[in-house]
């Protein structure tokens, strides 16, 4: 601490008080110290042994694109919008979890990705990744 002994001069007092930060820092490491232990969440367990089975067939997921002059393709084939949404609502109606993988053209008008998207919603798909590419 700090203490001025003369009282006639207007000077400021500029000295930080290091006491309260150092209790401060001490509550805090003292409450790392205590919820430290309680934050493994991990239970060990013993599972059981069992044979190795098989898992089930993958379903592949359907690829929808749209290229730069806004034609789709449904798994490389060309399909005219008109058609889509029939097409894909019958992909759905045969795999009820199906998955499509949407990929567009960097350079595809953004309404022409819309109404391809607009179209998989009228047609029930629920299941969707957009693809990109990684720079």
């Amino acid at each position: 601490m700090a203490f001025s002994t003369v009282s006639d001069s207007d000077e400021v007092l500029s000295e930080i008080n290091i006491t309260p930060l150092v209790d401060v820092m001490l509550v805090l490491v003292v409450a790392l110290i205590v919820t430290a232990p309680l934050l493994s969440n991990a239970i060990k367990l013993n599972l059981p042994k069992t044979v190795a089975t098989q898992a089930p067939d993958p379903v592949r997921p359907v690829s929808v694109s749209v290229d730069a002059q806004g034609q789709a393709y449904i798994d490389r084939e060309p399909i005219a919008l008109a058609a889509l949404e029939g097409r894909l609502r019958a992909l759905k109606a045969a795999q009820p979890q199906l998955t499509l993988h949407l990929s567009a053209d960097e350079a595809t008008p953004h309404g022409s990705v819309a109404r391809v998207l607009a179209l998989m919603e009228h047609a029930g798909i629920t299941r969707l990744a957009v693809l990109t590419q990684a720079p």
